[in-house]
């Protein structure tokens, strides 16, 4: 890093590693404590499994402690993974609870102030700086994106358009307007933005912005590229979710983009076998799985994320760095003994010619089988026989690249489902 950048890091980010696994150790004994002593329910599953917080003498006896999954989340719903009195809890905010009850997550004071650190801390790794326009196009209310982003950027001195999601030629107008350098948003709503710019007839490239800071989702190298080359910006990635914090956990650094730097001092990362629970030795792909080191409300240990990735030595920062998020274990589809991830078909579409950056994929069944149907967008400016090329292209890439026979339609632009915040990518209308 040029001294220019390490200027601007925070203590936090200047510790070497010594001192960090130190710092780690100290707090995760804390952690342990903390939700051992105010969550009856970590008490009961330390209990259950023979582990006290006195137990943890260094960072690997965490692997001895069990996990914390999102249905335990929802068992305790609403209140019940909380680690203080209701009335020091300053903000909830909570999943959308499409496939069961949601999962509510707490924030103190000091939690509500800790994120906004880390938040600005991302910002600032993303190449924000103080002064600078933040367009947040993220959806604002109990989803944790919108306000997350929102106190993150003011915290770290910008100024803050709060767009949140929908009415997209707003967004585009807003741009054109007030001017921003950064925009914080779902991936695949920044290429639905991207379409309302050209629709408009106005040139992506000729914007105010200069960075993105993409998350919510998973997302490939391969749409980097094209929203960097559409839009002559910097794309990054951020990660987090709302059971461990919100966005913040983790951001990739705009001078490398080489996976995201995970905030070690406040979140201490574990990769496990999704089936066997083991914990995989550094740079092995598996589940990423959190522990909060520094967290009031709503501590967590060990939670399960479901995200599939690897951890890597850092490179811009001392912190360890996690891949891009390849898929969740819970995204999986297994068509014909094929494993199978969205973000493979994502790379597929997104090289073929005269299809657009827009896809869904379709389950159902014929008689025992099951059938997977890509649906894509032709391009506005795919002839017939395109679209007719780029169907073949897919299906072939998908035999040949996955091992799976799939049926592919190209629809016609803007016809699948709009999303103005993660994107559904899997419609299964499968019996049962």
């Amino acid at each position: 890093m040029a001294d220019a950048a390490e200027d601007l890091l925070d203590s936090g980010e200047r510790l070497d590693a010594e001192a960090l696994r130190a710092l780690q150790l100290e707090r995760l004994r804390a952690a342990l404590r903390h939700a051992y002593a105010h969550v009856p329910f970590y008490r009961e599953s330390f209990d259950k499994a023979g582990v006290h917080p006195d137990d943890c003498r260094s960072l690997a006896d965490l692997a001895h402690f069990p996990f914390t999954t999102k249905a335990d989340l929802r068992e305790n719903y609403p209140y019940g993974m909380f680690a203080v009195p209701r009335d020091r809890v300053r903000r909830i905010h909570a999943s959308s609870g499409t496939t069961g009850r949601p999962t509510v997550v707490g924030y103190t004071d000091n939690d509500l102030s800790l994120w906004s650190d880390l938040v600005a801390r991302s910002i600032r790794a993303a190449g924000g700086r103080p002064g600078d326009i933040a367009h947040v196009a993220y959806g604002y209310g109990l989803f944790t994106g919108g306000l997350g982003a929102h106190y993150g950027a003011e915290r770290l001195g910008c100024t803050v358009i709060p767009a949140s999601g929908g009415m997209t030629a707003r967004q585009v107008q807003l741009i054109q307007d007030l001017r921003p350098g950064i925009i914080m948003v779902t991936p695949s709503y920044m290429l639905t933005i991207l379409d309302e710019f050209e629709r408009q007839g106005v040139d992506p490239r000729g914007t105010s912005l200069r960075v993105g800071i993409f998350g919510a989702e998973p997302w490939t190298e391969q749409m980097r590229q094209e929203i960097e080359e559409r839009f002559a910006i910097d794309a990054v990635d951020i990660y987090g979710l709302s059971e461990v914090i919100g966005p913040g956990v983790a951001q990739e650094c705009v001078e490398t983009k080489d996976g995201l730097h995970i905030w070690e001092d406040h979140f201490f990362p574990e990769v496990v076998d999704p089936v066997t629970g083991e914990v995989m030795p550094e740079g092995a792909q598996g589940e990423l799985v959190f522990t909060s080191l520094t967290k009031e409300a709503m501590p967590v240990v060990r939670y399960r994320t479901r995200d599939l990735t690897r951890l890597l030595p850092g490179t811009a920062r001392v912190f360890r760095r996690m891949e891009k998020i390849t898929g969740r274990s819970d995204d999986m589809v297994i068509l014909r003994g094929v494993n199978l991830f969205p973000t493979q078909i994502e790379e597929i579409v997104l090289r073929t010619p005269g299809v657009a950056p827009h896809f869904q994929l379709r389950l159902t069944r014929d008689g025992r089988l099951d059938v997977l149907t890509v649906r894509a967008e032709a391009r506005a400016d795919a002839s017939p026989d395109t679209r007719e090329a780029a169907a073949q292209a897919i299906a072939a890439a998908v035999k040949d690249g996955i091992g799976v026979s799939v049926a592919v339609e190209i629809v016609d632009p803007e016809s699948l489902e709009r999303s103005v915040g993660k994107i559904r990518r899997i419609v299964d209308l499968r019996d049962g």
